[in-house]
Order: structure tokens, then C-alpha cells, then sequence
């Protein structure tokens, strides 16, 4: 029976929710009819009213709850219902690592039932302070009147809410992002204008070493010039001792990418150094780095835990990026080999081996699965293949020749437990699912990190 026949927007029913979905929607089901409904926890019974019909589920909101989840909680953000940054504050943190366990879980049942009903999924490993993890802040500046505006745009539409402290940002990045905003406010520097495209500032980024105590504040602008710049520089270097650098990054596009192409430094130093664990790294505007160090540090150890080192495997970090989780691994391995399709970041892993003094990992520009290829052909068999894909999952080449070179071990890092499902369709022809330990490296968010060991079988 298809969905119009059954249900039309507006319509309420009484509805039993049963698990999260991955987007941290509560899902029901009505006459065996998928129903998202945003703002319902698992286990809850509630009123909901349909606002959305597609063709395979329906959406729909919360009109009363008539049986609370026992992890309800009243969220403490002033803003988070407008936001969408969050999803989870409406749920206690036990109930969050609860159901992102249980969401690996679903992904598994759906694509992998044998494995979901043989492998040892772990609880999920999250943050004894789940607040203020996020050390990079990419605030949104905008002018209503005379006051200047620094926030995120309200989901799904272009109104920005101004957000004095967000909860899961590191405090010192709300206190420049505001103190910023003033100081423009104050000088009345031309802000940009989201509709006529005219004006200057466009964004205000933050971001702090959590280990160093270094920040660098980064003005994102239509054009070069800066009016009332050594004003404005000095009023920013008095916000805070922790700021070393400011820098201006001049983006003209009118696309709703952050950075440009140009980036000047005009107070400071070049970059901020921060720590993880015993590897440094000096990080400029525009550099990639982990948005939680803190939870970085736990996840790096789980691959190094899944990757079983003891000084003679040879080891590829596909989909290496800057080189971190090979760098992590390189003191207990006999090399390390790392691809990435991004030039840059090849040149920065090989700048930050280089720094490390490791002079046993190569790396590389290209597909992974060229490379692998390549190195087969040549004769080369790893003996641990570590990857960290994107969202979109291992690249369908690449997993064809995993199957035909077979490295012993296989560690999976996912960052959407649907595309490991989908993956491990494949990997598990010839390769055992050891266990997959979920880790929450964005609290408060629908967000779940795992890593999957892979053995190969006997």
C-alpha cells in the first residue's frame, strides 16, 4: 500500500517511537509506513503530525509527548530547537552513547546481518566533559541596523541567530568570536550582506590549540583592504593572552565556501602550534586538523590498539591525509606507506614525518587504489592497511584490490556507519570482524565515529 493512501500532511496519529535515525530523528512506524519525526527519543510514545510525504517515509513533529524517554532532558542551549548545530541536547549524554551504539548497530542489520548477529560491537567510548570540544569556530557576520551579528544561519533557512557561547565550542573561541564583533561593530567596518553581496566581513574563524593555549583569530573578506586595520588588530590582541595570530583570508566567490584562495598574515605568527599526544603540528588558517583533540587522541589509540603493532609490519595509511594516523603508528611499525588524492596534504604529511624525524614513511599523490595496485604488481604486500575514507566510503576499486592483495590486518576508521555496512558486504569474503568499537568524537550530535578491526580468515 503506498504512503498517500494511508497518510496526508497535517494528519496526527498516536505513534511509538523505536529507534534513532542517522540524522538523530526518532523513527515510527505507521501502518508499516517509515515516520521521522525530529525531536522524539526511542521508547517514547507521542502525538505526531505529518508535515512532509516522500515517497519511501513520511515527516513529521512532536504535538505532545504522551510517554517521556527515561534520557529526556531539557536541553541547555537557548538556541538549539532554531540552530540545528545539535541534535542530541534533548537527550542525556548515557542515552546519546546508548543509541549511537545502537545506530552502528541498524547500519550492521540492514546490509550485514550476519555480522551484526556475530561481532562484539563495543559500548561507545565518549567524553568525560561532552561540552566545549571544539577548538575551530567559523562564525557567519552579518549587520541588522547598527549591530553586528556573529552566528550560525537557522536550519534551513538564511536568518542568522547570533550566538554569544556555544556549548560545544572551547570557551576562549566564543569569547574572541564576540569581542571581534564588537570591535567591528565599534568601528563600524562594512560588513557583508548576504543579499546584495556588497561589503566586507564575511566571517569571523577561531581557532585554538587546545593543548598549547595558542589562537588565531582569521577575518574572512570580499577584498584586500581592511579599513581601520591597526585599530581593529589592536583591539582584537587585547581580547585575549592566547591569541599569537591574526590573519585575513580574502574570499570573492559568492558560493557559500568559507575560505578563498588568498591568505595573509597581518598580526603574528603564520600559524598555531598544537599538540596530540607526542606528535606537533603548526597549523595555518586554512589547515585541516580534528575538531575534537581530545577525543582525536582516544580514536588514534583504538587504530593503534586494531592495528596490533610490534615493530616488523610494513603498514599503508590510505586516505592519509596530513599523515596523523600513520604518524601515530609509525613508532611501532617498520614503515609507512600514505596516499591521498590532495597534493597538499601529501606535501604536508611528508612536512610533518619530516618534523617527527620519522624517515620510514613514504607518501604519495593519487587514488589509493592505484597505488595499491601498483604496489602489487611490484610485489608488495602490506601486512596492516589502515583507512579513514570519507563519508561516502572505501572507493569500490580500492576494495577489489584489498580482496586481491589481503593484508592480514584491515582497520577501518568510519565516520557513517552505512557505508562500513555496505563495505563490509564486501570485505567480509575474506576478511573475520574482529569487533567495531564505536567512538563519539561530536557529543551532542548524530554524528558516530567507529573502528572496525578486520582479520584475515583461516
Amino acid at each position: 500500500m503506498n504512503q498517500q493512501a494511508v497518510m496526508e500532511v497535517g494528519q496526527k496519529f498516536p505513534l511509538t517511537i523505536k529507534r534513532l535515525g542517522i540524522n538523530g530523528e526518532g523513527v515510527g512506524f505507521f501502518k508499516r509506513n517509515v515516520v521521522f519525526v525530529k525531536g522524539a527519543l526511542p521508547g517514547e510514545e507521542v502525538t505526531a503530525q505529518v508535515t512532509n510525504i516522500s515517497r519511501n517515509f513520511a515527516e513529521a513533529s512532536v504535538l505532545n509527548i504522551r510517554k517521556a524517554s527515561p534520557y529526556r532532558q531539557e536541553a541547555p542551549c537557548p538556541v538549539y530547537e532554531e540552530c540545528g548545530g545539535c541534535q542530541l541536547q534533548h537527550m542525556t549524554y548515557e542515552g546519546q552513547l546508548n543509541e549511537k551504539r545502537d545506530i552502528v548497530m541498524q547500519a550492521l542489520e540492514k546490509y550485514v546481518r550476519n555480522v551484526a548477529e556475530t561481532t562484539d560491537v563495543r559500548p561507545t567510548l565518549g567524553m568525560e566533559n561532552p561540552w566545549n570540544y571544539r577548538n575551530k569556530s567559523q562564525f557567519q557576520v552579518r549587520q541588522e541596523g547598527k549591530r553586528v551579528y556573529a552566528g550560525l544561519f537557522a536550519e534551513g533557512s538564511n536568518k542568522l541567530l547570533n550566538i554569544n557561547d556555544c556549548l560545544v565550542q572551547q570557551e576562549v573561541t566564543s569569547k574572541v568570536t564576540v569581542a571581534t564583533r564588537k570591535a567591528l561593530q565599534k568601528l563600524n567596518i562594512p560588513i557583508y550582506d548576504g543579499k546584495t553581496l556588497s561589503g566586507l566581513v564575511r566571517t569571523i574563524v577561531v581557532r585554538t590549540g587546545v593543548r598549547t593555549g595558542e589562537t588565531q583569530v582569521c577575518l574572512v573578506t570580499t577584498r584586500n583592504e581592511l579599513p581601520k586595520k591597526e585599530e581593529l588588530l589592536e583591539r582584537i590582541r587585547k581580547v585575549d593572552p592566547s591569541i599569537v595570530s591574526i590573519t585575513q583570508n580574502v574570499n570573492r566567490s559568492k558560493t557559500s565556501l568559507i575560505f578563498g584562495e588568498e591568505t595573509f598574515t597581518l598580526w603574528g605568527k603564520d600559524t598555531i602550534h598544537e599538540e596530540l599526544g607526542e606528535l606537533a603540528f603548526d597549523l595555518s588558517s586554512r589547515a585541516f586538523f580534528q575538531l575534537n583533540p581530545i577525543q582525536t587522541v582516544h580514536l588514534y589509540d583504538e587504530i593503534k590498539k586494531a592495528a596490533e603493532l610490534t615493530g616488523n609490519e610494513s603498514v599503508v595509511d590510505a586516505y592519509c591525509g596530513v599523515g596523523t594516523i600513520g604518524l601515530w603508528l609509525a613508532k611501532d611499525a617498520k614503515e609507512i606507506r600514505g596516499m591521498d588524492i590532495i597534493a597538499e596534504s601529501i606535501d604536508d604529511a611528508k612536512a610533518n614525518a619530516k618534523a617527527h624525524g620519522i624517515e620510514h614513511a613514504r607518501y604519495f599523490t593519487g587514488k589509493a587504489e592505484d597505488w595499491f595496485g601498483r604496489w602489487h604488481k611490484s610485489g608488495y604486500v602490506p601486512d596492516v592497511v589502515t583507512v579513514d575514507p570519507p563519508r561516502t566510503g572505501l572507493d569500490d576499486r580500492f576494495i577489489q584490490s584489498v580482496l586481491q592483495v589481503k593484508p592480514k590486518r584491515f582497520v577501518y576508521t568510519s565516520c557513517n556507519p552505512s557505508t562500513l555496512a555496505k563495505d563490509l558486504q564486501q570485505l567480509t569474503k575474506i576478511y573475520d570482524v574482529e569487533y567495531i568499537q564505536p567512538v563519539d568524537m561530536f557529543p551532542h550530535t548524530a554524528h558516530v565515529e567507529a573502528v572496525c578491526k578486520l582479520v584475515l580468515k583461516q
